[in-house]
């Protein structure tokens, strides 16, 4: 057994404190590491830069550490149980990190618990020490491990199967709000901090609905309960996955309002992100690449198929809503508008493929700067509408006998329950083999060139009209139109975006082959004067949108410093903002086809 003891040491600077007891330690001297990645979020994160202080001793005498990297320690050799103490610093709030305030404590298992060497397939005991001052002493635990021995808050001691179980389960730790709902006889926990009032019941009916669905697709739930953990903010975004439970931080203005029955877009964004995040329970912790099951978090690990677990993963978030009636037909389009138009406003889909894309996930999906646009595409965007193709062609070239959803049981009984890895080719295989057809020239079109992928020509088959019109306005991202509103003029822009700094304007993108670009203006200059006027955002973009497009524009902008003078022409907006006709389809074979599709049947 490694035995690990967490102490909320100050919430004023933001430190945990750990003390790690190694009952049996190398005999030529123990190696500790701490990881560099998290799984489920792409990138080399250096964990260990927030250990601000480490030491070891062996029955009260000090032993010497020599560290060996970045990450990792060596213990002096002994032949008695060591400890380790040692402080971590936790002030970045996201869901991959650790923060502790005086609001409340969260921890993700990589940024604090080092790993013994050697000893990683060792069970390992958490104790989580009860802080002793006010208010600390009141807040509750909210954790997804298995108790050993709790109080009434939570504190006490867990046990975990291995290391990669312990640091598998984020905890959050204050005076949080909770609650509950069951869905396959499993229950399933609500835990929100940040926030007090918005409407909980409502929020947890609607969820047990879409975890419902997720539960009928894959046939069987893999967990006795679940922890949804939700940290409300001013501003922000994100969720990630573990084996049975998800971290998710969100914008307090979405949340649902009390007595509010409405489902905002905010809101919906806020359900498909718990959607998104539940299917994740099969399709990455269980249906997982078999590069991943490895356990090296101290590099980065290789695989061209990120594309299937989040790709995937996308595509069904936003659908199970509709299957499970939590949201409209007219909301899903919505929605996926706004995917088709994200991928088709980026010009890097013309130079990456979706494989590339997962491979090079490490060094520019999460390293994105201010060139991502036209230099990379996303799989999660991407490889969702490349998902939804796959299904709506093997519907229809089966006759609507298979579709992706017996695809992904399958992938579920033949690599998920028993845990193997999916090798690279493994989806194309166990569609081959679950649907008898040859889609090697869809996949070899989808996944390995840049080639626009067939989606208006599809969505026909299945009586929806997709349509790539030019935006109407700067805030323009695609939706659903009847017939009136389908003819529309464009505007003017100039193939960029920027914001306010200071009394001028900072260009923070520029887009190939738009205005912006073909009069020389760079992301991160400054524009100071617009045909010799100060302007803000606001300003410049409502003289963009009316100037005439080929019309001359003086724009003075500091770029490092220098001044520069440019001669910027608007011009009209690209055809690449998505609009969908739902006008009920008037052939009763096709309007069985979609309903199928979107209801789930087939």
């Amino acid at each position: 057994m490694i035995d690990y003891r967490l102490n909320l040491l100050s919430p004023h600077s933001h430190l945990f404190e750990v003390e790690l007891t190694i009952q049996n330690p190398d005999p030529d001297g123990q190696v500790v590491y701490l990881p560099a990645w998290i799984r489920g979020s792409y990138l080399i994160r250096d964990y260990a830069r927030h250990i601000v202080l480490i030491e070891a001793n062996a029955n009260g005498q000090q032993l010497t550490l020599n560290k060996l990297d970045k990450q990792s320690w060596q213990i002096e050799p002994v032949n008695q149980p060591l400890t380790l103490n040692y402080q971590v610093y936790a002030w970045e709030l996201t869901v991959r990190s650790a923060h502790f305030d005086n609001t409340h404590a969260y921890f993700n298992g990589p940024a604090l618990f080092l790993a013994v060497r050697g000893q990683e397939l060792m069970p390992c005991r958490l104790e989580i020490l009860a802080p002793q001052i006010m208010p600390l002493k009141q807040w509750r635990v909210a954790f997804s491990m298995k108790p050993e021995s709790i109080d009434d808050q939570g504190f006490g001691t867990y046990q975990a199967d291995d290391y990669e179980a312990l640091i598998d389960c984020p905890g959050e730790i204050g005076d949080y709000s909770e609650s509950q709902f069951e869905v396959a006889g499993c229950n399933h926990r609500f835990v929100v901090s940040g926030v007090k009032r918005f409407d909980h019941e409502n929020l947890c009916l609607h969820l047990a609905r879409i975890c419902e669905k997720q539960v009928e697709l894959f046939g069987d739930l893999p967990v006795q309960d679940y922890l949804f953990m939700l940290r409300v903010v001013e501003d922000g975004y994100g969720g990630l996955e573990h084996k049975n439970s998800t971290s998710l931080i969100f914008p307090r203005d979405d949340l649902p309002a009390q007595r509010d029955r409405k489902i905002s877009s905010g809101y919906r964004r806020l359900l498909a992100l718990c959607s998104h995040e539940y299917f994740h329970l099969w399709n990455v912790k269980r249906i997982t690449p078999k590069a991943f099951l490895q356990q090296n978090t101290q590099q980065e690990v290789y695989t061209r198929q990120l594309w299937v677990f989040e790709g995937i993963t996308s595509y069904y978030d936003e659908l199970i809503l509709v299957r499970s009636g939590v949201i409209s037909k007219q909301d899903y389009f919505e929605m996926l508008a706004e995917t088709v138009t994200r991928v088709m406003r980026g010009s890097g889909r013309h130079k990456q493929t979706l494989e590339e894309s997962s491979f090079d996930v490490w060094t520019k999906f999460y390293k994105q700067d201010e060139n991502a646009p036209n230099a990379i595409v996303s799989y999660y965007a991407k490889g969702a509408l490349f998902a939804l193709l796959l299904d709506l062609t093997i519907r229809l070239q089966s006759k609507g006998r298979f579709s992706l959803d017996q695809v992904m049981r399958e992938m579920w009984l033949r690599y998920g329950k028993p845990g193997k890895g999916v090798p690279e080719n493994g989806l194309e295989t166990v569609v081959a083999d679950v649907t008898s057809l040859d889609l090697q020239s869809l996949f070899d079109l989808g996944l390995r060139s840049t080639e626009e992928l067939p989606l208006a020509e599809c969505f026909s088959e299945f009586g929806v009209e997709m349509k790539l019109l030019p935006a109407k306005s700067f805030d323009d991202r695609g939706g659903v139109v009847g017939d009136k509103e389908r003819e529309q003029q464009p505007f003017t822009g100039i193939g960029a975006k920027w914001t306010n700094k200071n009394s001028g304007i900072k260009v923070q993108q520029v887009f190939d082959d738009g205005a912006a670009q073909k009069a020389g203006i760079s992301a991160g200059d400054e524009i100071v004067a617009v045909d010799g006027l100060r302007m803000n955002a606001k300003q410049f973009e409502n003289y963009i949108l009316d100037s005439e497009a080929g019309s001359d524009i003086e724009v003075h902008l500091f770029r490092r410093g220098h001044l520069m003078n440019l001669l910027l022409q608007p011009q009209l907006a690209a055809f690449d903002t998505c609009y969908f006709d739902l006008t009920e389809p008037s052939d009763e074979e096709v309007k069985q086809r979609q309903s199928d599709w979107l209801m789930g049947h087939g």
